[in-house]
């Protein structure tokens, strides 16, 4: 392997190894389980792990089943993996959000390593401290989704491509496949697709001649490489065609082919502009993308171009591909941030040797107008959906401007730092992510009615006794409620986008009608949960007459017959 140099022309003191590890390990664990199971996706992905430990039954570890049906949208690397944390610590908060926490962890460790590879290590460093304090990735790699783990093996299938462009070791080559077959398990095949792009891009502006692109291009079909790639990645695809004869179609055409072009069934997916996704570039770097524009001071040093082309490819095409695709979602971006950051962190490090100490004071100052506005809007706010929420002891409108005060003045100080102590860089504006981080946390503890049916949980197993417990219509938006209570629970007169294929390719007796469920609450006992924005059509059916104790927790009401 070709290990360049160190670059000696730092624009200020490489941050120590161990403070990159202090600040990544807060980040990541402050607050992991004080939260409950979000409901929607986190609720979901909680609930198919907990399924596979408590069926008993070697099939549901190659189908997933979710509430009780079989769930075929996702590879299952996510859920074994957290299926085995469960299995070691336990079902609580902190253990199914261990997956994610880990691969942003390791995100962090392969650009500390990359950065030596590379001969960057002070730009590698400051990388992963804007990569672990960006918003988004605060956001993903405390929830329990397939993303961050997606953004760790192809991050690294990335580095070890561009290791093995550089320097043709075949080494590199198994290891970068072997790492894209394990990101083709931990999301799909939307990790060959953003690989091949990437690497089919950075290979055509490289290449000097069609002969070049040709050689370069022939050395990526290495059979032994293809091999290792396969020996991974094909026995959960064999075992879940023959074990579910629909499988192939569903998950190949149907949630790739489909969801791409904006055909998928059921459709529950957001669309969007071609632009969707750049000003969320923006917040998913936040605070650090407040220093895009010192990158129009010129650069005292270049980065050498083999470099710069791959950067820029492993974020680009990722965010266009997904500006194409009909389906988009925030967390898609998560994929690009580890590599978006290092060129950040590269080009800054370039031109912050040259660059005055009042242009990165300046991005203090803005920041703490910016919040300061917020503060006095806030404070003007008398009601709303958070007027009576109590976090950390304060009215949520207290709390908030007083947050937003708080950063104004931070950053008012980091500002002052980095000013007065050119070689201290820009790390003191890292205080801004992390009291977000703190609020955030308090935040979603006071919104727990809101955000998750622990609260309902609690409330049922103290006064419903044994009544069965029944959801109206929706399951998504109470995805967390089997998981707490332990068990799948029947959905009356489903609507739900999640349960629909399970519902359909099987008889169940989890998805029942409405004639069943009015036959059912005549010989027993039962709670039934009904969201807010489904009232309406509750009351209209024959049955709600039966129902007479009401209580509202949450933004659900709990009926008893």
């Amino acid at each position: 392997m070709t290990v360049l140099p160190e670059n000696k022309e730092s624009s200020f003191t490489t941050i120590p190894a161990w403070l990159v590890w202090l600040l990544t390990v807060f980040f990541l664990a402050y607050g992991l389980g004080c939260y409950p199971i979000l409901d929607n996706n986190e609720g979901l992905y909680a609930e198919i792990p907990r399924e596979m430990l408590a069926s008993g039954d070697w099939h549901h570890w190659i189908i997933p089943h979710l509430n009780g049906l079989a769930y075929m949208e996702k590879p299952p690397l996510l859920y074994w993996l957290t299926a085995l944390s469960f299995a070691v610590f336990g079902e609580h908060e902190w253990a199914a959000r261990l997956v994610p926490a880990l691969s942003a962890l390791s995100c962090v460790a392969m650009l500390m390593w990359f950065g030596r590879q590379i001969g960057r290590v002070a730009a590698s460093r400051l990388a992963a401290l804007m990569f672990i304090s960006g918003l988004g990735v605060m956001a993903m790699s405390r929830t329990l989704m397939f993303d961050m783990l997606l953004t760790a093996f192809l991050s690294a299938a990335l580095m070890y491509g561009y290791l093995f462009s550089v320097s043709r070791d075949k080494k590199n080559l198994c290891r970068s496949l072997a790492m894209l077959a394990l990101a083709l398990l931990a999301k799909g095949f939307v990790a060959i697709i953003l690989f091949a792009a990437v690497t089919f891009v950075y290979t055509v502006l490289l290449s000097t001649s069609l002969h070049d692109f040709w050689m370069r291009f022939k050395a990526w079909f290495d059979p032994k490489a293809i091999a290792i790639f396969l020996l991974i990645a094909m026995p959960w695809h064999i075992a879940a065609t023959l074990t579910e004869p629909i499988f192939a179609w569903f998950y190949f055409i149907n949630e790739h082919v489909l969801r791409f072009l904006g055909k998928r069934e059921p459709h529950d997916y957001y669309a969007g502009a071609w632009w969707y996704y750049l000003p969320r570039m923006l917040i998913y770097l936040f605070p650090w993308s407040f220093f895009l524009p010192l990158l129009l001071i010129r650069a005292r040093q270049q980065t050498p171009r083999a470099l710069h082309v791959f950067l820029a490819s492993a974020w680009i095409m990722p965010v266009l591909f997904f500006s194409l695709s009909s389906a988009k979602a925030n967390y898609y971006l998560v994929v690009v941030m580890p590599l978006a950051a290092l060129q950040l962190a590269i080009a800054l490090e370039d031109r912050l040797t040259v660059a005055r100490s009042w242009s990165r004071a300046l991005v203090g100052l803005t920041l703490s107008l910016m919040f300061a506005a917020i503060a006095w809007w806030v404070h003007k706010q008398a009601s709303g959906e958070m007027a009576n929420l109590q976090i950390f002891g304060y009215g949520a409108i207290q709390f908030l401007t007083l947050l937003m005060t708080s950063l104004s003045l931070a950053s008012l100080v980091a500002s002052f730092i980095v000013w007065w102590n050119k070689r201290i860089g820009i790390i003191p504006y890292i205080v801004l992510p992390a009291f977000l981080l703190v609020a955030a946390i308090g935040i979603l503890q006071a919104m727990a009615g809101q955000t998750s049916t622990l609260p309902m949980v609690r409330d049922l197993q103290s006064s419903s006794g044994s009544r069965e417990v029944f959801l109206f219509r929706v399951f998504e938006h109470q995805s967390s409620l089997p998981f707490y209570l332990k068990r799948p629970v029947r959905v009356v007169e489903s609507r739900s986008s999640d349960l629909f294929w399970g519902n359909k390719l099987h008889k169940n007796n989890i998805v029942i009608s409405d004639t069943f469920f009015d036959k059912l609450i005549a010989q027993q006992q039962v709670s039934l949960i009904v969201l807010d924005e489904d009232l309406a059509s509750f009351q209209e059916k024959k049955y709600a007459d039966k129902f007479q104790n009401i209580k509202k927790i949450g933004r659900s009401t709990v009926f008893m017959n």
